[in-house]
Parts: structure tokens; sequence; C-alpha cells
């Protein structure tokens, strides 16, 4: 940007939130109104996004680690000359910390315990399980992934990162020796796998990227994980994995159909836990967001690569 003042714009109007006018400013750039700005960091949904945008806007930050909706309506189509990053990667280290919490909870049997009115330390012994010399498969290995590898090598896991391209995982506290494979290879991880933690993205190629025939090579003892989104997952598959103790549970922090409906099988499943998409609550969401959004400004003013830039062949 040769060194001047980046002009940026908060949209909606009038949504901006001091948090993000103070990492505009940390960053050295200057808020403006959109006709006058060269970024803009957009905190509403698609449905709002104007359908043409001022010429001097040259990127758009989005809000949201998943995108789908946005792909939905066509927004990054009718804008092809805009660079759009989303905030995947902001978010990872809540939602990661959840992840495990929900993993954890399920392999020591504690659904259970918490629905116990009794002593019943005989009956609850053979159901609980270790992470130690555990398998867990982490498919999807993003921001997310990378967060979650080094909570589960100190608990003595072995994990298995799955991402498109099978290139080596890297990232800080992740060990040459961990296991990449691509995803069109996860077919044969399945009958290895002990847990699953799902974490990739929304897209039509992954859903139900875990269906009916996944579920069916995984042990009984096996926890299925999903932070990701719902559609990731074969529901009505699921409910019937969980029904005959084919697996050993389910953690889901998404559900598919979302938000779940009062009565749906997966409330009265007594190997089922569900938290109400809030892996990553707004308290921790907007302050994470506004550290993406001071990183990104900084790396657009300065002309180097933008974190979480939108690819619109890959859906992500």
């Amino acid at each position: 940007m040769g060194g001047s003042v980046v002009p940026i714009a908060i949209g909606p109007k009038g949504r901006g939130t001091a948090l993000l006018e103070r990492a505009v400013a940390d960053a050295g750039a200057e808020l403006v109104d959109l006709d006058a700005a060269a970024g803009l960091i957009w905190v509403g949904g698609p449905q709002e996004f104007p359908d043409t945008l001022p010429e001097p806007v040259r990127w758009v930050q989005l809000p949201a680690a998943g995108i789908e909706d946005w792909f939905a309506r066509d927004v990054f189509a009718r804008h092809p000359g805009v660079r759009f990053t989303s905030a995947a990667g902001a978010y990872s280290a809540s939602v990661a910390e959840h992840a495990l919490a929900l993993l954890l909870a399920g392999v020591r049997y504690l659904p259970e315990h918490l629905r116990a009115r009794s002593w019943r330390q005989q009956e609850f012994f053979p159901h609980v399980g270790t992470l130690r010399g555990a398998t867990v498969t982490i498919v999807g290995a993003g921001g997310i992934g990378r967060a979650l590898i080094p909570l589960l090598l100190p608990l003595g896991a072995r994990v298995v990162a799955v991402n498109r391209s099978g290139r080596p995982v890297t990232g800080p506290g992740i060990p040459a020796s961990v296991e990449t494979v691509p995803a069109d290879r996860l077919p044969r991880l399945w009958p290895r796998t002990d847990h699953v933690v799902v974490a990739a993205p929304a897209t039509a190629r992954t859903r139900h990227l875990v269906d009916a025939e996944a579920l069916s090579r995984l042990r009984p003892t096996s926890w299925v994980i999903n932070v990701a989104r719902g559609s990731l997952i074969d529901t009505d598959a699921l409910v019937h994995a969980l029904r005959t103790n084919s697996i050993g549970g389910a953690g889901l922090d998404v559900t598919d159909p979302e938000p779940l409906p009062d009565g749906h099988p997966l409330w009265s499943l007594p190997n089922v836990l569900i938290t109400p998409h809030d892996s990553n609550p707004p308290h921790l969401r907007s302050v994470a967001f506004a550290e993406h959004v001071r990183e990104n400004i900084t790396r657009f003013a300065a002309g180097t690569a933008l974190l979480a830039p939108v690819d619109p062949e890959h859906g992500y």
C-alpha cells in the first residue's frame, strides 16, 4: 500500500464494536465510510451483504469460519474482483478445547455418571476408557485440527490428521511424526480408528462424510465428535448406530437439523452429549475475531498473504 494509511470500513453501518474499531486503529488503519474504503470488515450475514460494492473496495473480511451460506447466496460470484477472507482459524483454540472436552467426557463415561442417582461403580467400570494409546482421527486438519493435536498428544493419544491434500500438518506443538492422510483415503482409516473428531468445512463434497458405512466400520467403543457442521454426519445413520450400540457414543456441538428440535431422538439417547453450538461463545468469539481482523488489516496494508482466503473452487 506504499506506506499510506489504509482506509477500512465496518459494515453494516452502525454495527461496529469498540473491539473492532480498536483493531482497525491498532493495525494503523483509518476507519472510514464504505464509499472511501479499500477494505471492508463485515459483521452481518450474507442476506445483508450489498449486491454491489464501491469501486475502491478490494478486500472483504467475513465474520464466520464456516461460509457455506455465503456460497448459497452467490456472494463471491457477484463480486469477482474482490478478495474475501473468512474467520477460519480465528476461533480454533476455543473450538479445539470444546472438542477435547466432549471426547474426554465420552471416553470417561461421563454422560451416564451425570445421570446416575445411585452408586453404580461396578456397573460403570467396564465402560470407562482412556485416550492413552487410542487412535484419534481428526477429519479436517485445518485450524481446529492443528489446535487440537497438541492437546491430544500429551494424553498419550495417537493422532491421524486428514486433510484434502495429504501434505503433512504442521504448526506449534505438532511433531513431524504425526500421520497425515489425504481425504480420499479416509475409508481406509475407519477400521483402525478408535475415536473421530469432525472438524472439516461444510461443502457439497463433505456432506454426510460420516455415513452409515463409516459408522459401521468403527468400534463399539468409538466416540464421534462433531464441532464443524451438522451436515457432515448422516443424522439418521448416527441415531441408528447409537441405538444399536455399534459405536460408543457421540459428542455434538452441531447437529442436522439445527437447532435440534425438541423430541428429536438424539435428545433421549443415553450415549449422546449435545451442546448448543456454543464451542465458540460470543464473548470469546468477539475477542478472537478482533485479533484476526487486526492481523489481516496489517497484512493487507503490507501486501502480504491474508489469513483464511476464500477459495471459491473448493467451497471454503
